[in-house]
């Protein structure tokens, strides 16, 4: 049996699993191969890896269960963050768990994606704490139950290929782990560079309060639908209601000088309205300000929220700015 198949123990199975299903960047399948091939050689018990492996997975599940039943809306904007539309991505996972209800716990871990929104969205739903776990519990050990009994069927073979593979481990550590780890400073840099760019274009709420009420022209972007489902939500009065898609068209924004943009989202941290403002500034719209604290401050002031969203072509008419594509 290879070295790296024997150094696999039910500690390492269970840590790797549970950080799987906590969303960390743990290859618990090959965990789960390998830990199959060791039962398959005798070295583990078959019984004794699925039990780990389903003892994980129901842990960091109740996690994200309880989590959704805290923190519901807040957690599913988390988890699809960084998803091109969240909202839609939201919507899709409500869709599907609400048609299957809790029998989409057994096949949740086969479907990228769903692994992550179910558990939360069990929560969020009300489900029974006894009938998650059940469900979930059973979903785990299909699960794991497949890739461990793939790695015992295989045993022989899954060595064969490890010990060949081994020999270039170093190779492809330098081939493509280092350009990786490159690659996401690079990107990490430029993140850093665009919050500290964006510092300067924060408004609070009680200045942007007494700019609309002194009758100043203020285009006010809604941009809750990028991070949350926002029906029969209300925004600030005069906001347009943006849509994820017309962000992503790649148009050049022609804003008139004098004419300030405000962008809000529902997150504290105005991650999204960051996002988008970063986007626009780089298609040609230069006065972007992002509401400070996000929509959540500006009710913590005890301002009023209106349901009436303004149009947006007429809004973008009357405030004079134009849209072409480059």
């Amino acid at each position: 049996m290879n070295y790296y198949l024997l150094h696999i123990t039910y500690p390492i199975l269970f840590l790797s699993v549970f950080g799987r299903q906590l969303c960390l960047p743990v290859p618990a399948l090959l965990f789960l191969l390998s830990a199959g091939a060791m039962a398959g050689a005798g070295k583990l018990s078959f019984v004794g890896i699925l039990a780990v492996a389903v003892l994980g997975c129901l842990l960091a599940d109740l996690a994200w269960y309880e989590a959704g039943r805290r923190r519901g809306q807040r957690v599913l904007r988390v988890l699809c963050a960084l998803a091109p539309d969240p909202s839609q991505c939201i919507r899709n996972s409500k869709s599907t768990f609400a048609a299957r209800g809790l029998p989409a716990l057994l096949i949740a871990k086969f479907v990228p994606g769903l692994d992550a929104i179910a558990p939360p969205l069990a929560g969020m739903t009300g489900t029974s704490r006894l009938g998650f776990l059940l469900y979930d519990a059973g979903g785990s050990a299909l699960w794991a139950g497949a890739y461990i009994g793939g790695g015992f069927i295989f045993a022989k073979e899954l060595d064969k290929v490890v010990r060949y593979t081994s020999v270039f481990a170093d190779t492809l550590l330098l081939v493509l782990g280092v350009p990786l780890l490159l690659f996401f400073v690079w990107k990490l840099v430029r993140l850093l560079h665009m919050i500290r760019q964006l510092e300067p274009l924060y408004i609070a709420p009680a200045r942007l309060k007494e700019r609309l009420d002194s009758g100043e022209s203020i285009g006010i972007l809604d941009l809750l639908r990028f991070e949350d489902d926002p029906e029969g939500l209300g925004g600030i009065a005069g906001a347009v209601r943006v849509e994820p898609e017309t962000m992503r068209r790649g148009l050049v924004v022609r804003v008139p000088e004098s004419l300030d943009l405000v962008l809000y989202c529902g997150s504290k941290n105005s991650f999204v309205s960051a996002r988008v403002a970063a986007t626009m500034r780089k298609r040609g719209a230069r006065r972007i300000r992002i509401l400070e604290g996000g929509l959540d401050a500006w009710k913590a002031m005890g301002y009023p929220l209106s349901h009436a969203f303004a149009d947006r072509d007429v809004e973008l008419a009357r405030l004079g700015i134009e849209r072409a594509t480059p």
